[in-house]
């Protein structure tokens, strides 16, 4: 189970730093929670790896529990922002230009959508 949290969660490390958000404190937040969610997860593997889950008097399934809620709380409301920020493709990047550019590129729509997913 932690051997495809880190794949999942460095995929999505790799595709939310890959974005450009119009919105920096957006991709800050989600970045942070990728970030977090993968290192804190490198630790608790470490846990049980090197056997430290023996020595220390900890109920681990319930830690285990508590940790997988709370990523999910987290990246629940990561996933919401980067939605929010995709949905945002379609209004123009500047409102009282003659030129309609878009917020994001089609590429990099592609890579928020997939980012978000």
């Amino acid at each position: 189970v932690f051997l495809s949290l880190q794949l999942f969660g460095t995929i999505v490390w790799i595709l939310v730093a890959s974005t450009q958000i119009p919105l920096p404190l957006l991709q800050g937040w989600v970045m942070f929670v990728a970030v977090t969610a993968w290192f804190l997860s490198i630790v608790f593997l470490s846990v049980f790896l090197f056997g430290y889950a023996n020595r220390i008097a900890v109920n681990w399934n319930q830690a285990d529990f508590i940790f997988h809620g709370a990523t999910f709380v987290f990246y629940f409301g990561a996933f919401l922002l980067q939605a929010a920020t995709t949905s945002l493709h379609h209004f123009p990047r500047k409102f009282n230009s003659t030129i309609q550019e878009s917020i994001l590129s089609g590429r990099e729509y592609n890579i928020s959508i997939a980012a978000s997913v």
